[in-house]
């Protein structure tokens, strides 16, 4: 799949997710076959202001490329301002994305992430601006609209066409629902017949057939999952094993505890054991999530401030997990 003048390796991506998609999970969906994955949401005055924990959220390994940089805002000046200055001199971003789909009350109080559907007047404006000064492509991320009586996605996707950006990403609810109820697959696909750039589905894409099910249904160009990559970064591997019509490999006990360590040692190389064993905590309850006995572990964990405490837990229960299966 090309998104601009970047030729990817495939059409199944990692959607951004805040206090999610940080580098070490990225890197790990990448070494499992994501496509392209995407930053956690980046404040643009933030980085316009010089925050120091905003600039941190945009620090990129090489292995984790290629990856987009997703930011948020509503002031178009400083957006376009923040790209000239921050994202356009950065090597190892790939694809700046713009955020429109946030449904966080703390992002649209300030008229950010999906409240700028809302103001199709203000996202032409936003779109063209920034598209102006970047020198990577620029890709949206919205939802069908803010209610259920403003529906309005086709109207921005058609504006972001018209203002040059390269890729459209569409999750299927209003703002209002935020992640309840079933995503309308129906109104993405009439997105999609109704621009020409590529469209990448989001919404309800928990195991590989749903990301089949959803580009044969709606024609979309790509998917982008988020909440079906919790504890499960085998999902883009094992979408593309379905797609070259190969068999499914399904990853066993062993194998999610495995990861979760790896995934552990990652995050504390990187962040410092005391954040890094805070964060792993809900990537753990994730990653064991359906698992015999998980609930037990997962307050066991929870309790937990050290690695190599965690590791123990962890390595225990995955004996436990053994020798369950060959009893």
């Amino acid at each position: 799949m090309r998104i601009g003048n970047l030729e990817l390796q495939n059409n199944i991506f990692l959607a951004p997710m805040a206090g999610v998609t940080d580098k070490t999970f990225r890197i790990i969906c990448r070494e499992m076959g994501a496509g392209l994955v995407f930053t956690e949401m980046v404040s643009s005055k933030g980085l316009y202001y010089g925050d120091k924990n905003t600039e941190e959220l945009t620090d990129i390994d090489l292995k984790e490329r290629p990856v987009a940089i997703q930011i948020f805002g509503s002031d178009p000046k400083i957006m376009a301002e923040v790209v000239e200055e921050h994202i356009n001199p950065r090597q190892d971003i790939d694809i700046l994305d713009i955020n429109m789909g946030c449904p966080a009350p703390k992002i649209v109080k300030n008229g950010d992430g999906s409240a700028l559907l809302k103001n199709p007047p203000l996202v032409r404006e936003i779109l063209r601006k920034v598209v102006e000064v970047s020198t990577k492509p620029v890709t949206l991320k919205i939802r069908i609209g803010w209610d259920v009586h403003t529906i309005n996605g086709i109207e921005v996707a058609r504006i972001a066409e018209e203002e040059g950006v390269s890729a459209l990403t569409v999750h299927g609810r209003t703002r209002d629902m935020f992640y309840s109820g079933k995503a309308d697959w129906d109104y993405i696909k009439k997105v999609k017949d109704s621009i020409s750039i590529p469209v990448i589905g989001n919404g309800d894409i928990f195991e590989p057939i749903d990301a089949m099910k959803m580009m044969e249904y709606t024609g979309c160009d790509g998917v982008a999952i988020g909440r079906g990559a919790l504890g499960n970064p085998w999902i883009f591997k094992r979408v593309g094993l379905l797609i070259e019509g190969k068999k499914d490999i399904v990853p066993d006990a062993m194998e999610k505890i495995n990861i979760a360590i790896k995934h552990l040692n990652m995050v504390c190389d990187m962040k410092g054991e005391k954040v890094g064993v805070r964060e792993m905590r809900k990537h753990v309850a994730w990653y064991i999530k359906g698992m015999r006995n998980s609930n037990t572990v997962k307050n066991e964990i929870n309790t937990i401030d050290t690695k190599d405490e965690m590791i123990r837990v962890l390595s225990n229960y995955a004996q436990y997990m053994f020798e369950f299966k060959t009893n």
